[in-house]
């Protein structure tokens, strides 16, 4: 081959490799090109292109007032159990009846309040054969005396054969120290219990002074919701002096929004400095859970009541006249009466110091003892603080003229013995004796059978003994006693006669009433006397 074919042969292969390399770079930049172009695009269609990434921001120290104020008053609040020992399933009356009701209670159906006192802060059960297990509350309680004193409500111990108490950390069944109930109030339903702690040491909570609380002030709700032990739950007062239930005295509540639940009951309402200025007594609610409404009653009450509760008598001693004012008064009311105060007398008791000493239904009372009062609680706390046996003078105003009148104030709990089921006086009324059948009746007043809404016949049953012969036949407080052995009783002395008469060996069969209002029922019960 010749040199010059040689060299248009290199020249050729060069010229093609220039091509291709042009061709791969021209090819390359059209790429890169339409790749930026889709690029630019995408970027101008992305709505958070200009979005800036989150960063974590450094550890700081947050508040800690609610941690601090929850470490101090834990140690203090304590799970209760109560339970009744099982009974027998009466035919035809589901799981037993009901206990014994308080002024103011009446059918399930029309308590707006689902009857609280028995429901709010349940655990009740049952089973499905011939026996219904014993009912079991679980309630909380707060330590107000290392000795062992705990504050709870009483419808959590309320007809309690055992109650046992759980200190904080301390969980599991058949565990935690055995309590003695040392007194209650059902009035304001507060009880007052004891343990025996050993060698624990026990931390005794502060109490507040409930006056001071505000609406709006923080608080913190601290117990045993659902059986959760050591829970803590915040939120604000939401009003003070809350009536909640109709026709009671001293049910003045602290409203609450810090989520209060069944369990919580007796447990405390704490306020930002650590004390207790509320006892967590009871909700409104749809479905038996928080629904944002609580009350608690208030320390300074619960001061008052403790205070008599660990007394000799254990018992509140309140005092009274025999009045009754409008429960929800109105300014139209005053206007009308031609005064200040909202204090007007609804309602005289027969025979009443106040009836002996003339005063009448539509007297406004402006004053007590010369302090003057602005609404019905006024005066009613004012007459309750007096011993029986003393004096109170009262301003008020009749017509348009102001006079004065001095009443004798008694023991409210024998003044309304009928409604309350206090002890008698004397020659008042029948005393709870008990029979040989092992029961404590009373005779059923006509006050007491409208309470429980059945007629005013029969004997009520307000104790009966374990063990007894009325406990083998499932007697229960509350009951009423138709008839004995066929012979109709509507007093205590019918009753304490026929049984009387009845020894051992013999068969006995009772007619009872049982449940209350739209409820109530009749039931025989029957046996061998022992």
């Amino acid at each position: 081959m010749n040199p010059s074919t040689i060299w248009d042969r290199v020249r050729t292969h060069r010229f093609g490799s220039t091509l291709a390399i042009v061709l791969t770079l021209a090819i390359g930049i059209l790429i890169g090109t339409v790749i930026t172009h889709g690029v630019k695009g995408k970027e101008q269609n992305n709505p958070s292109a200009d979005a800036t990434p989150l960063q974590m921001p450094s550890p700081q120290k947050l508040s800690t007032a609610f941690t601090q104020i929850a470490k101090e008053i834990e140690p203090s609040v304590v799970n209760i159990n109560s339970e009744s020992l099982p009974k027998k399933r009466r035919p035809g009356t589901g799981s037993g009846s009901p206990p014994a009701m308080g002024p103011g209670q009446g059918d399930d159906s029309q308590d707006p309040f689902q009857d609280f006192f028995r429901h709010f802060f349940g655990g009740q059960g049952g089973d499905d054969g011939g026996a219904v297990a014993g009912q079991r509350s679980l309630g909380s309680g707060v330590i107000v005396d290392p000795k062992g004193y705990i504050i709870t409500n009483a419808h959590v111990i309320d007809g309690a054969d055992r109650i046992r108490v759980n200190l904080m950390n301390e969980t599991g069944q058949g565990q935690g120290h055995p309590a003695t109930v040392i007194g209650v109030d059902k009035e304001t339903d507060i009880a007052v219990i004891k343990i025996d702690p050993g060698k624990t040491p026990l931390v005794a909570a502060k109490l507040g002074n409930s006056d001071s609380v505000d609406v709006g002030s923080w608080v913190l709700a601290i117990g045993s919701p659902f059986g959760l032990q050591s829970t803590v739950t915040a939120g604000i007062v939401s009003a003070m002096g809350r009536n909640i239930v109709p026709n009671r005295q001293f049910q003045n509540f602290i409203q609450t929004d810090a989520a209060i639940n069944p369990g919580n009951s007796g447990g405390p309402l704490v306020d930002m400095a650590g004390e207790v200025i509320g006892i967590n007594t009871a909700i409104v609610t749809g479905s038996y859970g928080s629904e944002g409404v609580g009350f608690a009653m208030p320390s300074n009450v619960v001061r008052d009541v403790y205070n008599q509760l660990i007394g000799p008598e254990h018992r509140v001693l309140r005092g009274s006249i025999g009045v009754s004012f409008e429960p929800n008064p109105n300014p139209a009311l005053s206007k009308v009466y031609g005064v200040d105060t909202t204090a007007i007398i609804a309602a005289v008791r027969p025979a009443s110091p106040a009836d002996q000493a003339g005063l009448k239904v539509g007297d406004a009372v402006t004053a007590v003892d010369g302090k003057t009062v602005k609404d019905s609680d006024d005066v009613v706390n004012d007459i309750t603080a007096v011993k029986p046996g003393g004096k109170v003078t009262l301003s008020i105003v009749r017509n348009g003229q102001k006079m004065e009148k001095t009443v004798d104030v008694v023991d409210r709990a024998k003044l309304y013995k009928d409604i309350l089921g206090g002890e008698s006086e004397g020659g008042e009324g029948s005393q709870p004796t008990e029979s040989k059948l092992g029961i404590s009746i009373r005779s059923l007043s006509p006050a007491m059978a409208q309470q429980m809404g059945i007629p005013a016949e029969g004997v009520l049953v307000t104790e009966v003994r374990p063990g007894s012969f009325g406990d083998d036949l499932n007697l229960q407080r509350g009951d009423v006693i138709l008839q004995v052995n066929r012979q109709p009783v509507n007093s205590d002395e019918d009753f304490n006669r026929i049984v009387s008469q009845l020894k051992s060996g013999d068969p006995v069969a009772l007619l009872l009433r049982v449940g209350r209002g739209r409820n109530a029922s009749t039931a025989f019960v029957s046996g061998t006397l022992p």
